[in-house]
């Protein structure tokens, strides 16, 4: 489970105002924080079914807002790939 300091951390360092906790970039922030604790815990507990479809739920999930993003603001996609370190 995601602490409320990794969240507030993961939504301030893309939010595009004070109170931003809806956008598209701040939804892929927090999901890549998650998507890293969920993939720690899979490494370890090989059995977890449930996590392990769990993640890939999280990924998919991540794929189309990423996805959305690139198709509405390319700049802003940009920005949020290189700042969170993801490949694509």
């Amino acid at each position: 489970m995601i602490t409320k300091e990794k969240k507030a951390k993961a939504i301030s360092a893309l939010s595009r105002g004070k109170n931003d906790v809806g956008s598209p970039e701040v939804q892929v922030s927090i999901l890549t924080e998650r998507i890293k604790e969920v993939t720690e815990h899979v490494k370890e507990h090989k059995h977890d079914f449930m996590a392990r479809r769990g993640l890939i739920q999280m990924v998919g999930k991540r794929k189309k807002l990423l996805k959305y993003l690139e198709k509405n603001d390319f700049e802003l996609y940009k920005s949020t790939v290189a700042k969170l370190g993801l490949r694509k």
